[in-house]
């Protein structure tokens, strides 16, 4: 079992609801209007839903003292993007697990069979079509016919793998993002395989849901299929199969034979290396979002176990030595070195940026739960890049670039959304 909420009962103890979790560290802030960092405290404006709040609930619930059959608890819970924007404030100066405790709160949830009712069909999809969209397994593929790909599902192997993901291969007005990303590969010369319709879900909306069995089975199922199949390098756009690959999978304990890699570190690796050329000038004013799973919630994670003891009445100390993710070793600059190879382009950073950034709303479930928090989420992302003079957003997850057209188109707002490929597309 990966989420146990016993694991964190010192850290949800020694929460000194100090609020730290609400806002970027003070050096960070350049204004009052763009200085929260938590949508759900942002929105709901009750200690309950922030991070400490959260602490203060699973702390509760680990004590006995909450029924996981409380609805309004269910609620908060789950009122929450996952975005880990609380956790990385927090460790600006402190070792304290925030992220993770309300990870295991839902699964403690879960356990206990009091998951949320609209959680039910996403996971009957997830158990009968590979995917948490409601959509049938055997159109999976379809978003590839025609290119000049090897599909791994009519046999063969390959060393380099390519993973749409789930939105990027059945939204059909994203999909061409996948499509173009083959192409982008195979022009620079990459022989790259795909899985056509065997390719699954990655698994992270069920373990952000708390559904771990289901994780598990998505996570463990994918590796061996890479590693069967020759993998060296599992490519992939999907922002949120990227986070999980990289920080939960290794936790299975499965060896992986393969290098788990964004696609915009591997555009920014093949431009650099001069197997992509952009020579179109686009005299655009953009700014970049970074999504969630993309920076700092894909960093490794590993689990701290051990013993501790205090020093001077007040000090903890820690054997072995805690490590602190702190959400600092996240995929940053690639995305903004590719956008800056492109000529024309005028690059201004919004307000909030890097492990600090603000998330675009579409996280833990809440897109497909709770569509008016997460369109309220990106509008303030929005508003954010209009405050820069931004005249587009780019983004490198097919998630934040939905939700986001979706909030520009809600709310009437003028703002292109494109994705990092379709930039480096456009100036082919």
């Amino acid at each position: 079992m990966l989420l146990d909420l016993n694991d964190y009962r010192n850290d949800m103890k020694r929460c000194a609801r100090c609020s730290i979790c609400k806002w970027p560290p003070l050096a960070q802030m350049k204004s009052w209007r763009f200085s929260q960092n938590c949508p759900a405290i942002s929105r709901f404006n009750f200690h309950a839903y922030s991070g400490g709040g959260r602490m203060a609930l699973g702390l509760a619930l680990a004590e006995g003292k909450l029924d996981e059959a409380d609805e309004e608890l269910s609620n908060i819970v789950y009122r929450c993007t996952a975005c880990g924007a609380c956790d990385s404030s927090c460790k600006y100066n402190s070792e304290l697990e925030v992220l993770w405790p309300i990870y295991a709160t839902r699964a403690r949830l879960v356990g206990a069979g009091c998951f949320r009712e609209e959680h039910g069909p996403i996971i009957e999809s997830l158990r009968r079509e590979d995917n948490p969209l409601m959509k049938s397994k055997s159109e999976r593929g379809r978003w590839a016919e025609g290119l000049d790909v090897k599909d791994l599902s009519k046999g063969g192997q390959a060393e380099v793998i390519y993973h749409a993901g789930c939105l990027y291969s059945f939204d059909p007005e994203l999909s061409k993002v996948a499509r173009e990303t083959v192409t982008l590969l195979r022009s620079a010369g990459v022989e790259v395989g795909i899985r056509g319709a065997q390719e699954s879900c990655c698994g992270s909306m069920a373990f952000q849901l708390g559904f771990q069995g289901e994780f598990i089975k998505f996570a463990e199922s994918n590796i061996d299929d890479w590693n069967a199949l020759g993998a060296r390098k599992v490519v992939t756009s999907c922002a949120c199969g990227f986070g999980i690959m990289k920080a939960v999978y290794p936790l299975l304990g499965k060896k992986m034979k393969f290098e788990v890699v964004h696609i915009s570190q591997y555009l920014d690796e093949l431009i650099r290396e001069g197997k992509l050329q952009l020579s179109k000038k686009i005299p655009l004013r953009v700014t970049y979002h970074d999504p969630c799973n993309l920076g700092r919630k894909s960093e490794e994670y590993v689990p701290w176990k051990g013993t501790e003891k205090k020093v001077l009445g007040q000090l903890i100390v820690r054997e072995p030595e805690k490590t602190v993710h702190r959400g600092w070793e996240g995929v940053y600059d690639p995305p903004r070195d590719v956008i800056r190879a492109v000529p024309g382009i005028n690059f201004v950073e919004m307000e909030r940026i890097r492990e600090y950034a603000w998330c675009c709303g579409a996280g833990g479930g809440v897109k497909t739960t709770m569509d008016d928090f997460a369109l309220w989420t990106a509008g303030e992302r929005i508003a954010e890049a209009q405050s820069v003079g931004a005249e587009a957003i780019v983004t490198a997850c097919s998630w934040c670039e939905r939700n986001l057209r979706d909030a520009a188109a809600a709310q009437g707002k003028k703002m292109q959304v494109l994705d990092i490929v379709e930039l480096v597309k456009q100036a082919r």
